[in-house]
């Protein structure tokens, strides 16, 4: 699957919005993306978990984790393509994710972590630092849009199955600002 391929998928599914946007950091930017509305979908999380699953099928993956809760739906459906487990990771009070609920992870397990959107990272570092302290053995990570414009890297192979850079601004730099283009709550997006 190639980067146009998947930007398609978040444009049927309504996924990736232009317009005037509020961004989690405070900065301003006239793309959006909300990968929920994409896996809400089974017939375009399928494909897209399949080309996840298609590029790690040669490292004997036993185990498929992703952080909760975008990498949820994608590590239940990556697996079930690597005909393995499938587990997710949630905040652990301390900064950092962990394995919960009972998930077993056995010493020297290989596991493919999965996420929708990398923009920093963060999340997923944190589920690999986890995985690795009980002994994990990471084969690589995928996420569905790399939008970091390259910032993002890992210490081991990365494979996103597309990326988008995302120009955003301070308010006070905003151009959609200063042309009174009026800020729009994504969820508030009817399409």
């Amino acid at each position: 699957m190639k980067d146009a391929e998947v930007l398609d998928v978040f444009r049927q599914a309504g996924a990736l919005l232009e317009g005037h946007f509020l961004y989690a950091s405070g900065r301003h930017g006239r793309q959006f993306l909300q990968a929920a509305r994409v896996l809400q979908y089974p017939a375009f999380t399928e494909p897209l978990c399949k080309a996840m699953a298609e590029r790690f099928k040669n490292d004997d993956v036993e185990l498929v984790v992703g952080p909760a809760t975008g990498g949820i739906i994608l590590a239940y459906e990556t697996a079930r393509h690597l005909n393995c487990r499938a587990a997710f990771t949630e905040k652990d009070g301390e900064g950092g994710m962990a394995l919960k609920r009972g998930f077993f992870l056995k010493k020297g397990t290989r596991v493919l972590v999965v996420e929708d959107i990398t923009t920093t990272g963060g999340s997923v570092q944190k589920s690999v630092d986890h995985l690795r302290a009980r002994g994990a053995e990471v084969v690589g990570i995928s996420v569905l849009i790399d939008r970091s414009g390259g910032k993002v890297s890992f210490d081991c192979r990365y494979e996103p199955l597309a990326n988008l850079t995302m120009e955003s601004w301070p308010p006070e730099a905003c151009a959609l600002c200063e042309n009174n283009i009026p800020l729009v709550d994504p969820d508030d997006i009817i399409l």
